[in-house]
């Protein structure tokens, strides 16, 4: 490709590299379904659907930053997963992702379990209807209060992830006079092709007890002496945002050898092993995720056959989707303030919102699509970085795109994929206001977590 044919105008040749982004899209109103929920869709005027509903409605009714969340895609991808792995598995949405009471709700009635990682995420399950028994409690250092409401609550299991807190979790149990249902977290040995900070399985890191030295099979050996533990299973989880299916065949097989090791030393095949979750989503039209069919066959077979090796009868196996459900189903929607052509390098896009509704980029370098969502253009594209209103220079939601180069302050544009993590980890830097989550279905909209007030700050300023 020649300097002048650069795919950003030779205005950019001088500057990036060839190959630093991927060309524009040949027609930038078109929206890639991977990375979009599955009701949106541009009306006869070019504007964005989603729910039957469009974007400008949504703006004028609940405002803007805020989150906008297909209940039926959220619903039919719990579906789809509850039946890939079948009444033979467990599924356990991992509430981390995002969590709501609605959400709670929904989780219930499509039939999914719940996995939670903190006493306000275990308040909201409860508080929400889903029965304890279905409930796993995660955390790698979970506190005593924390554990007691768990324990007191019926919980279906708490995974263990420290020595310090095998024993915890036995006093508390039979303080309270009862058994708890438990599985110790391993990790393997197995750093999943990801971000170096969402890879967790190998051994320098906080979570879990590691197979290497002996130290999980010792982990197991404590367990099963101390009269305040069932323990039902071993659990693996080896990152997040991953496609590749070989981590999970690498978990599998050495969590199966922990298993034959157990029931050749203890006389014990425990029945169930979790293998986590993790599983990637389209971000970009560039990324290519997995069906939950597909993962559910490919996580069976590698069990079944590491298990028929070892000669042990198959466990039953738990997963514990929670960006791979919700992830898809939301886009967060914005409007452009100002525009800032750098003449050599991109125009800055503003938007009213930023690194606190959406930290995912500054914090893991995360990639995003975005587009303009408040009407159709066929202006030529643009190299645009959408940042944020905060005093702060790695203040961008969207590092790399295109968008029409007629684009104008008041255009809403929506950047897609964000119900995973970017709700669950918005702050209020710069006591900016966190959005609301307003789910959208069937024609109607309905506000399930409210946008914060100024009132809201103050309230908790007791100074």
């Amino acid at each position: 490709m020649s300097r002048s044919a650069h795919p950003a105008g030779p205005r950019h040749a001088d500057v990036l590299p060839e190959g630093h982004y991927t060309a524009p899209a040949t027609d930038l109103n078109e929206l890639d379904a991977k990375v979009w929920s599955r009701t949106v869709t541009r009306d006869a005027d070019g504007a964005l659907t989603v729910g039957g509903i469009e974007v400008a409605r949504l703006a004028e009714e609940f405002g803007t930053p805020a989150y906008f969340l297909d209940e039926a895609d959220f619903r039919s991808r719990c579906r789809a997963w509850a039946d890939a792995f079948g009444p033979g598995a467990d599924v356990f949405y991992a509430g981390k992702a995002f969590l709501s009471r609605a959400v709670v709700r929904w989780l219930k009635e499509e039939g999914l379990n719940l996995d939670v990682c903190s006493g306000g995420e275990l308040a909201t399950a409860l508080a929400a209807g889903m029965p304890a028994e279905r409930i796993a409690f995660h955390g790698n250092n979970k506190t005593v209060d924390e554990i007691e409401r768990a324990v007191e609550a019926g919980v279906g299991r708490i995974v263990l992830d420290s020595f310090q807190e095998i024993a915890r979790v036995s006093h508390i149990a039979q303080r309270l006079g009862t058994r708890q249902r438990v599985q110790i977290r391993v990790t393997v040995g197995v750093e999943a092709h990801t971000h170096e900070f969402i890879a967790t399985a190998h051994e320098d890191q906080k979570f879990g007890i590691a197979l290497a030295d002996g130290q999980a099979a010792e982990a197991v050996r404590r367990a099963l002496t101390l009269d305040g533990l069932e323990l039902i299973g071993i659990h693996s989880h080896i990152g997040s945002q991953i496609f590749d299916m070989a981590g999970f065949e690498v978990s599998a097989r050495r969590v199966v050898q922990l298993l034959a090791e157990i029931r050749d030393e203890h006389g014990v095949e425990l029945p169930e092993i979790d293998l986590g979750g993790g599983l990637g989503i389209a971000y970009t039209p560039e990324d290519d995720p997995r069906e939950p069919h597909e993962i559910a066959k490919a996580l069976g077979d590698i069990v079944t056959r590491e298990c028929e090796s070892a000669g042990l009868a198959t466990p039953r196996i738990s997963v514990e989707p929670g960006r791979a459900i919700v992830g898809p189903t939301a886009f967060t929607l914005y409007e452009v303030g100002t525009i800032k052509p750098l003449e050599g390098l991109r125009t800055y896009v503003s938007v009213d919102g930023g690194m606190s509704d959406n930290i995912r980029t500054a914090l893991y370098d995360a990639e995003y699509s975005v587009a303009l969502v408040s009407r159709s253009s066929d202006a030529a594209p643009m190299l645009v970085r959408v940042v944020g209103k905060h005093c702060e220079s790695g203040d961008i939601v969207v590092k790399d795109a295109f968008l029409p180069s007629d684009l104008a302050p008041g255009d809403l544009i929506a950047v897609p994929a964000t119900g995973a993590y970017c709700r669950s980890m918005a702050s209020n830097y710069n006591h900016a206001l966190r959005p609301p989550v307003v789910a959208v279905r069937d024609g109607e909209a309905r506000v399930i977590v409210r946008r914060e007030t100024e009132e809201d700050l103050l309230r908790l300023d007791v100074g």
